[in-house]
């Protein structure tokens, strides 16, 4: 009998202290995932009634994510960058996708879930765009034409890392262009870059629908005091991530943009395909 209660207390203190250990894991001070992921759509008919365009389509995206936490100190970083073509029969190559962006949130603690931050954002895109209603087709974009940069302080609410929301009041925000797009997104004529002072708030929210379907929403809210007063810039973002096994997912991103220097009409993006997912960075430091 005391042979039992021995081992009894034995295991009991090594499960205790295992899940002690557990519990008491610290946090990663920095967190590191690089993400891969190609996309891939196909269309064809032959003799069909209803009509059709045989389609090709593809699209490549790497995604990062380095993260920073120590004491009061959070810094979170994600870059995005993706491109996408399209070959549709009859109208030759198109481009679906072409997009670079840097996101930095750096945080403060004050209590338990507010910060005080500062925002840097810059976004661009690789190539030349075409608006390919018109014949010809017309040159409407180019590399680092236009560019955005914005910054500036603000106070974070964070509830999680798939949780948070930045308020800041006082956000600087660049517009750069070439010589040939002078005058065009927001920038005046005879000048190639424009500087605005606004109210920016911006969000993300994440969170599991069901086993193996996530879904990622991302807002961002500009309104300059410079210029067009009570004018509000909206792009927002949903991305639903669809995962098969480790390596195959289905993801479908839609994405609306409301911004009059750039279109007067609200701007919309859908993408939908099946392809292969790859993370090749992913990295924990203690």
């Amino acid at each position: 009998m005391k042979k039992i209660i021995i081992l009894f207390f034995i295991l009991f203190s090594v499960n205790f202290s295992a899940q002690k250990a557990k519990e008491e894991l610290p946090t990663p001070k920095w967190s590191i995932l690089g993400k891969f992921s190609f996309l891939f759509n196909q269309s064809s008919f032959s003799n069909w009634a209803p009509g059709g365009q045989n389609t090709i389509a593809s699209n490549v995206s790497i995604n990062y994510d380095i993260n920073y936490k120590k004491d009061n100190v959070n810094w979170d970083n994600i870059i995005k960058t993706g491109y996408g073509i399209s070959h549709v029969s009859n109208s030759g190559l198109q481009k679906t996708d072409d997009r670079f962006e840097l996101n930095s949130l750096f945080g403060y603690s004050t209590s338990k879930y507010w910060f005080l931050s500062f925002l840097t954002n810059f976004k661009t895109q690789y190539s030349d765009g075409f608006n390919y209603s018109t014949e010809p087709k017309e040159l409407v974009s180019e590399f680092f034409s236009p560019a955005y940069l914005t910054l500036g302080p603000g106070m974070l609410w964070k509830k999680s890392d798939k949780l948070n929301v930045n308020i800041a009041p006082a956000t600087a925000r660049y517009i750069f262009v070439s010589d040939e797009f002078s005058g065009d997104f927001g920038v005046e004529e005879g000048k190639t870059t424009s500087l605005g002072l606004g109210f920016n708030l911006s969000g993300l929210y994440k969170f599991t629908i069901m086993d193996n379907i996530t879904m990622e929403n991302t807002l961002t809210m500009y309104s300059d005091y410079l210029a067009n007063v009570g004018n509000i810039d909206i792009d927002y973002q949903t991305n639903i991530n669809f995962k098969v096994n480790e390596s195959i997912k289905m993801q479908m991103t839609f994405q609306t943009i409301i911004d009059d220097n750039s279109s007067s009409k609200v701007q919309f993006r859908e993408l939908f395909g099946l392809g292969v997912n790859y993370n090749f960075h992913e990295k924990v430091t203690y």
